[in-house]
């Protein structure tokens, strides 16, 4: 009887056992399934800055739009596109971060290839816009859109020859 006892607890000791691997080995089956579904983070070059997933950076070397424009594709980017008003504040952080006060750049926005029809430099569309008071004005002449204008700190359009420091966004962080 001592040995059907014992038996029957051997047995059940290694049922036991059979089931916490299995159990262990479905877990970690489960696990490296769900580590498909996690979002990665965005992983940004050294110097640029992530901002809702996308990778941004501060140029504070003044140039005219065209090479700026130029600048940023040299480094994977286009001037930045702005997305929302989220965004563009913290673009303007970045840039408080960088020069220690708020200063006049360029973004992607422009009229260039037609008048009174405003892109943004990476193709996506311009649908997002914090003008000032009475902007866009002088279409055909003020074709680029220059941020942190006046105490709003608002989008005014500047000739684009104008010399001014830039934000880039990089197409594949």
């Amino acid at each position: 009887m001592k040995t059907l006892a014992v038996f029957a607890l051997v047995c059940a000791m290694m049922a036991l056992v059979r089931a916490a691997a299995v159990s262990e080995e479905a877990a970690e089956k489960d696990l490296a399934v769900k580590s498909h579904v996690v979002k990665r983070s965005v992983r940004c070059p050294s110097g640029w800055t992530s901002i809702n997933g996308r990778c941004f950076y501060f140029n504070p070397r003044p140039m005219t739009w065209a090479k700026a424009e130029r600048n940023c594709h040299s480094m994977r980017g286009h001037l930045a596109s702005v997305s929302n008003m989220m965004q563009y504040h913290e673009i303007q952080k970045m840039i408080l971060t960088a020069t220690h006060r708020i200063k006049l750049a360029w973004i992607g926005g422009s009229e260039v290839h037609e008048v009174n029809v405003w892109t943004w430099s990476d193709g996506t569309p311009l649908q997002y816009t914090d003008w000032c008071d009475r902007e866009p004005n002088n279409p055909g002449k003020q074709r680029c859109i220059r941020i942190n204008f006046s105490v709003e700190k608002c989008w005014d359009n500047k000739e684009c020859f104008d010399k001014l420091p830039s934000v880039c966004v990089n197409r594949s962080p």
